[in-house]
Order: structure tokens, then sequence, then C-alpha cells
């Protein structure tokens, strides 16, 4: 990052807030050095007993209230105006801030998205991308969560923005499109799925076809578009078996002195391969189609991950990926 580029933090979302979010805060400015400067937005009486010496680049931006994880998305975010939250995607608005990122409500960081900084022309409606790993490296799932009911004129303008967005952030040529579904054959699926399929196929897309959800962990496509009902389930399904997995491989090898002998030889490959699928290393997830940066980090993130969500949105920024899709969507 060439030039300083500033981050807001919703300090007060999320299910450990305000502490972990100030911890990833530290840590990604450790990372970045001198070239990022954040603003952590929140009750500052609560935020200053967890910075014991400030940093230069860190700045704090008193809020009075807060949006709970529990609170309707749409209602909260206009009846709450001087919540975190809002006053974070406000600043994007008015040129305060770069980007934000907020571990919060997710319903509710989509509202602040849409209502305050405002979809891109063109876009009908945003989606959340989330990165997930796969045998190949990572695809990227979209929408995730932001919408549940879709169009099939939706689902193509998510793989657009897909694509742009995989290209600007990793340098992936037509990156490739699969549309997540009940089965490979094109006539497979419920009417949202099969026009989906017949308009993506004649765009200028790399479109693989369908993929089954059993190909997700296969990375057979670099892209997954999907409603976000489905994606959204299919994510934390992926998430719920690989963290099971693992706590019973763990289970298994405590049983007995066989098992730990063995453990101590295989230790330093689980810990590599749990490090790769951990979803906290890939940095949130961006909430493409509104006209600025905006990433959703989940609600249990941990310092690194709020780490990783600030140092992904400061990429956005600096890679243009915003004006990339704003350019490239009519």
């Amino acid at each position: 990052m060439p030039e300083k580029i500033t981050v807001a933090i919703d300090a007060m979302g999320g299910d450990h807030a305000p502490q972990q979010n100030i911890h990833g805060a530290m840590q990604a400015l450790r990372k970045a050095k001198d070239n990022l400067r954040i603003i952590l937005v929140g009750n500052v009486d609560k935020i200053r007993p967890h910075i014991n010496d400030q940093p230069k680049n860190i700045l704090l931006k008193h809020t009075s209230d807060v949006i709970r994880m529990n609170e309707h998305p749409v209602r909260s975010v206009k009846k709450k105006t001087d919540s975190s939250l809002v006053v974070a995607a406000t600043m994007v608005k008015e040129g305060e801030a770069d980007a934000f990122v907020s571990a919060g409500n997710t319903g509710a960081v989509t509202a602040a998205g849409l209502l305050i900084i405002k979809r891109i022309k063109g876009i009908d409606r945003p989606a959340i991308a989330t990165m997930f790993p796969t045998r190949r490296g990572f695809s990227l799932i979209l929408d995730a969560g932001a919408n549940a009911d879709c169009r099939a004129e939706n689902l193509v303008e998510f793989a657009k923005m897909g694509s742009i967005y995989l290209h600007h952030m990793s340098g992936k040529n037509k990156p490739s499109v699969g549309l997540l579904n009940i089965g490979e054959e094109s006539s497979k699926g419920n009417m949202l799925y099969l026009r989906a399929h017949e308009l993506l196929r004649k765009t200028d897309l790399n479109f693989y076809g369908n993929v089954e959800g059993r190909d997700l962990p296969l990375g057979t496509s670099d892209i997954v578009v999907c409603d976000g009902f489905t994606g959204n389930i299919a994510l934390k399904l992926m998430e719920g078996v690989s963290d099971s997995v693992f706590k019973e491989i763990k289970k298994e090898i405590s049983k007995s002195f066989r098992g730990r002998l063995g453990a101590t030889f295989l230790l330093s490959s689980l810990k590599k391969l749990r490090k790769r699928l951990n979803p906290e290393n890939y940095g949130g997830s961006p909430l493409l189609g509104i006209d600025g940066v905006g990433v959703i980090a989940h609600g249990s993130s941990s310092p690194t991950a709020i780490a990783n969500a600030v140092l992904a949105a400061a990429m956005a920024v600096e890679l243009k990926v915003v004006d990339g899709i704003s350019e490239q969507i009519k």
C-alpha cells in the first residue's frame, strides 16, 4: 500500500467487542507498518482501557450506540444513527475513511452499505463474497448471505462482480465461474437455476457450468455463484464439517499411546492443514456492489481474523476494486 489508507472499524460489533477488534487493529498496523491508518469507531470509554500506548496511526471516533446481533437490520440502521456501524459506514460515504470493517450483525452491515453508501450504478443487489479453502487453493463463493431470494439476473450479476473482484485481488484473468446446483447437467435445478444457467452461458464470462456441493472443497471453479440462502448454508456446513473432523481426529489420537506417538510425527502437517482450512486467514467477506469498500468479518472473529479483514479492505482500496466493478458493470 504505497499511500496511507484509512479503514474505519466498527469497534463495538461482534461477539467479543471491543477487545478483539482493538487487538486485531493493532495486528493489522504491525503488518502494514506506516501505510495504514485505523479509526476505531465506538464508545471511547470502553475502547481506551484496551489501548496501552495509542499508536499515531490509530484514531478514535466516539459513538453512543451499538447495533446488537439480534436487532432488525434495516430498522436499526435507520434508527440508530449514532451507532458504531452506521457512523463507520457514513465515514466511508463522506470520504473520512476509505473502507469500513465490521464483525457485527451481517444483515445490518449489508443494510448500512445499501442505505448509506448506496449501490454502484447499474447494480441491482450487492453480494457477500467469501473466500473458502479448496484442494487447489481457494474459491470465491457469492452470494454468501446478503440475498435470501434472487432472480436469475442477480446470479449473473454476482458472477460478473466476482470475476472483476478476483481479477483485481489475485490477478487471475478470466476466472472460471461455476453455478452451484443439484447436478452437473444443464437440465438440473429449479426454475431459478435453470434460467441462471441459460443466462450465464450467453455471457462472455468463463462459465464452467454447474457444480455440485461435493465439488466445493475440490475447487472445481474459481468462483461459485448461488443465492444467499444456499451459499450461507453451504459455507457454514463446510466450516462445521472441517471443525468436527479435526476434533474427532484429536479425540481418536488421544485414546491410546500409539495414537499420541503417531501424532508427534504428524503434528506439523496437521497444524499446516488446519491453518490452511481456517476461514480466519482469508480476510473477511467484502460486500460487493456498494459504492465503497465494506468488509464483513465473522461475529466470533479473533484478532487475527479482524486484522486480515482490515488488510483485505485496504488492499481492495489500493487495487481500486470498486472502480473496476463500476467501470465494467453496465
